[in-house]
């Protein structure tokens, strides 16, 4: 219970000053009509209440899973073994991911159901699995993580050449989107259960990062190759009419909970059979710390119902709304500003960011700190939203005009910085666009597009998870290289050894 309450406290101070944030606007610039101010409060205890008992079951079952699978990858002879295994696992966890569901959700909606949900989780996730199980076969092989990245976004960059715009931006939107709550933990996990069995401690510490950046370009990867069996040139976006909600309180709720219930028991029950599987097969643990695995699955699946009601019936909504009337004001300035500061806020309320720079901080035994991650994380993210908001409004500034530049720079710095930082970089923009991001910061964009008349909706709002997954490749590889010139200077190891 007191993991629980610590849970608790810990997303309460994370979602909170969007909350306050949300309800200072409504008093001032941007009133709410009827009773959308209540639903988005509603929304808001159900988001703190389901993400604490999601992480709760996370810590429970999710990530002791993934230190199993982990160390069975690892223990294995067989290549073949690490690569069908790790992609089925990469496969169901993003499946389930609840970031990538809100995204796919927000796609249908503004296509019209052209694409339908599931068609983009299915394509997401068969390329995250495809991306996992070759990131736990480099670990196994010891293959250098620079040139295997250089290669993925080589092959990434050749394929955007021949994809449509709405499509670029909603692929790299997914890298980000799948390295949510759920994902983050167990890749990690498997991460760390994977490196922590070499004997080299330098290789561990190495290996201990990077994984999820691998996975996350899967994304990219599932989303362009579906453009290439599906166009969407003639495909127009379109903002369901904001809701005045006048009608009843709770009835948005009410609606909510059986859909999200049923896709949510879908989701994870092949994570569960997997885990039966290997229990029979593998693992063979004792009974209780098998059942204690099971009933963090429930406590995971029970979280996830209640965040996603909270996320669909009572927040998105706003955030469309404060963007729409952001935009609206003449001074376009005030939206790029106001991106700014959400983009510095809304870092500081992701908790997959807070348990990677605990991680980072935990492995480098305390050399690289999280304070100093965190700072640079938060002002990398307000660069992305801001720069966001700045190509809604500016005609002309298209996505891979940041994309491109940003990205070549990412993998420059990848063969000039110490190899930890870049898996912690790569880690690092996946953590960054996480419930926050895919939530409250994509249906902003999306109303202050819907807002700009000549602004494209389908092309203009997406893109902004994946600015706010790039910005931080840059950031944390530039602190690494302040961490390099300190070193050499101070006569320490660049791993923080002497």
């Amino acid at each position: 219970m007191n993991v629980l309450i610590g849970k608790f406290k810990e997303v309460l101070s994370a979602v909170s000053p969007v909350v306050v944030l949300v309800i200072i606007l409504n008093f001032t610039i941007s009133p709410m009509p009827g009773t959308m101010l209540a639903q988005f409060i509603i929304g808001a205890v159900a988001i703190i209440f389901g993400l604490s008992v999601l992480l709760f079951g996370i810590d429970l079952g999710v990530l002791p899973f993934g230190n199993h699978m982990g160390s069975a990858f690892l223990k294995s002879n067989s290549i073949k073994f690490v690569i069908i295994v790790g992609f089925l696992l990469g496969f169901f966890v993003n499946i389930a991911e609840p970031d990538l569901q809100v995204l796919a959700s927000q796609v249908e909606s503004v296509m019209g159901g052209y694409i339908p949900m599931f068609v983009i989780l299915i394509a997401v996730s068969a390329g995250t699995g495809l991306m996992l199980a070759l990131g736990i076969a480099r670990i196994v092989k010891n293959l250098p993580l620079n040139v295997l990245l250089a290669i993925i976004y080589g092959v990434i960059l050749v394929l955007a050449l021949f994809s449509s715009s709405d499509m670029l931006a909603i692929s790299f939107d997914a890298s980000g989107a799948t390295t949510g709550a759920l994902t983050v933990p167990l890749v990690l996990a498997v991460s760390l259960g994977v490196a922590s069995l070499k004997r080299d401690s330098k290789s561990a510490e190495e290996d201990s990062f990077g994984l999820v950046g691998i996975m996350s370009t899967g994304a990219i990867l599932g989303v362009l190759a579906l453009n290439m069996f599906v166009k969407t040139d003639n495909v127009t976006g379109h903002l369901d009419a904001h809701a005045t909600s006048n009608g009843s309180l709770f009835a948005p709720f009410a609606a909510a909970v059986p859909r999200v219930a049923f896709e949510s028991l879908v989701a994870l029950a092949p994570i569960v059979v997997l885990l039966f599987i290997f229990q029979r097969a593998v693992f063979h643990l004792h009974k209780r710390p098998f059942l204690r695995m099971l009933v963090g699955f429930l406590y995971t699946y029970i979280g996830l119902i209640i965040f996603l009601t909270g996320v669909h019936a009572g927040f998105m909504n706003v955030g469309s709304f404060i963007g729409h009337n952001l935009a609206s004001y003449e001074n376009k300035l005030v939206i790029v500003a106001f991106g700014f500061f959400l983009g510095m806020l809304v870092i500081l309320t992701e908790p997959a960011v807070h348990i990677l720079t605990q991680q980072i901080e935990s492995v480098t035994s305390g050399y690289i700190k999280k304070k100093t991650v965190l700072f640079s994380l938060s002002i990398g993210v307000a660069v992305a939203v801001g720069l966001s908001m700045l190509r809604i409004v500016v005609p002309g500034i298209q996505l891979w005009h940041y994309l491109l530049p940003g990205l070549l720079l990412s993998i420059v710095l990848m063969f000039f910085v110490p190899k930890l930082f870049v898996g912690i970089a790569f880690d690092s923009g996946g953590v960054a666009s996480g419930p926050m991001t895919a939530t409250f910061v994509l249906a902003f964009a999306q109303g202050a597009s819907d807002a700009i008349e000549y602004s494209d909706l389908l092309v203009d709002s997406f893109g902004v998870i994946s600015m706010v997954a790039m910005t931080p490749l840059i950031a944390l590889q530039l602190l690494g290289l302040i961490y390099m010139f300190k070193s050499k200077k101070s006569g320490v190891s660049e791993d923080g050894g002497v």
